[in-house]
Parts: structure tokens; sequence; C-alpha cells
């Protein structure tokens, strides 16, 4: 671990009505890392992530971003959603253009256009631009709201299970480019999945959730070189055998490697 402050420090309560989520989870998030937060369905990772990004207030504890209560930072991070959530009636370029309309209305509309189609040509939707959301594969409708989220500069990424509704190869092509895109900008990733696979695939470092209430469980570093196939690597296949063993022991069955050959 660096010896830097972390830029995420987490020690907050969640709870809903008589429902208590979490009573007092902790974690850190280093500047740069590529963190993956895995745990079994309902157990309150979307709800951390929302924590993270202010969109949801602590029962008690608190958030901080590089010091600061979460809910004021708000400009330093962005959000990559399960659904891309891309405006139906704008195209590619205007829905990228869109974040920027959003976060800093006193860009022009050269300015922010100019961005988006960069954004669009490194996602390899260049010749895309100007096709509306029901035009585009599932895939590429991801990539859009890949590019959404980089153009208001963010230096935090909150993905929230982004590639689970795709299919099998596109997982994979994808997963791939963001490892890709987090080399070129180190960008702080924080990346929430339900997929032993993926966690492995793409972290520096996993934090396994409990059930509710909700604790962390284990914590894996991952050190080994990307990109990385689980079956060619011995020390990742015992760790996916060790976090299979961990979640069988919890009883739950959404927990599960991916479909494809790692």
């Amino acid at each position: 671990m660096s010896a830097a402050p972390p830029i995420v420090a987490f020690a907050a309560a969640a709870r809903f009505g008589s429902e208590t989520v979490f009573d007092d989870l902790r974690f850190e998030v280093e500047r740069g890392e590529f963190l993956c937060i895995l745990g079994p369905s309902g157990c309150g990772k979307s709800t951390a992530l929302r924590l993270i990004g202010g969109l949801l207030a602590p029962s008690a504890g608190g958030v901080s971003i590089d010091g600061r209560p979460a809910g004021e930072s708000w400009q330093r991070l962005a959000f990559v959603f399960q659904a891309p959530r891309l405006v139906p009636w704008r195209n590619a370029r205007d829905n990228v253009a869109l974040a920027l309309e959003l976060r800093n209305p006193a860009a022009s509309k050269t300015e922010r256009q100019a961005r988006a189609d960069k954004l669009l040509a490194r996602m390899g939707l260049a010749a895309d631009a100007r096709k509306f959301p029901r035009m585009l594969s599932g895939g590429e409708r991801q990539r859009v709201a890949l590019a959404r989220a980089l153009a208001v500069e963010p230096e935090i990424i909150l993905m929230d299970e982004p590639f689970s509704a795709l299919d099998v190869n596109t997982r994979q092509r994808l997963r791939q480019e963001l490892i890709e895109l987090w080399r070129e900008t180190r960008k702080t990733i924080v990346f929430v999945t339900h997929d032993i696979d993926e966690a492995l695939v793409l972290a520096d470092r996993i934090l396994v959730f409990s059930g509710k209430p909700t604790r962390v469980l284990d914590e894996l570093e991952i050190d080994a070189p990307r990109p990385r196939r689980i079956d060619d690597l011995p020390e990742l296949g015992a760790r996916r055998a060790r976090l299979h063993a961990l979640f069988r022991s919890l009883g739950d069955g959404a927990i599960a490697a991916s479909e494809e050959p790692s």
C-alpha cells in the first residue's frame, strides 16, 4: 500500500427504516488504484458506491474524498452504471457532450463537441458519433457511457456492474479496453461486481463484502501482470478457489465465475 493518504476514506453506516445495510463499514481507496468490491447480492455494494459518490448520505459516520465530505466532492467523480442511461433523443456525440454541459455550463458548444469527438474516437466510436442510442449495440452504448464519464475529467470513476448485462465476448473486450484506459489515465476506479473472475482480471485489490449487516470479509491484493488469464496463472486460480469457498460458506449462490474461459 502507498504511504500517501488515501483518496477515499469510508467509515459509515447505512440504515433504511428498520433495515441495517451496514453499521460500521470501513475501508480506504488509494489514489490511482483499481479497486473491485465483490460480494453477494443485496449486501450493500451499490449503496457503498452511492455514499462515495455523494448520492446518499450516511446514517452515521462519513465518507471523505481527500479529506472533504463526499457530498462536497461530486465534481471530482463520475459514475458508470449497469444501464448506460443515455438520453434517447441525443446522438452519441451529444450524449457525451451533455456531461460537460451539465458540469461546466461555461464551456462552449464547440469545446464540448470537440471533447466528445476525441473521447468517442478513443473508445473506437468515431464513425458512430451521429448515431442515436437505439442504433448502437449494448457494448457501444456502454462505451458512450464511459466516454461521457471521462468527459468531465474526474479523478475517481465509480462503476456499478457496468458489464453485467452484456454478452460474454463483449464483456471480455470491454474489460481489456477499460484496463488500457486505466493504464493511460491512472484514474482511481472503484468497480462493483458480483463476478469473481471479473474482479480477478481487473483489480489491483479486491474487497469482499459479507452479507448484511455488511462488513469487509476479506481483502486480496492482486499483483499479477495484465492482461490476465486466470487459468494460466496458478496464483489466480488459487485465489479464485479461495473466493468460491468463501462464498459457499456464506451460502450465497449469486457469486460465480464468468461463463467465459479466463
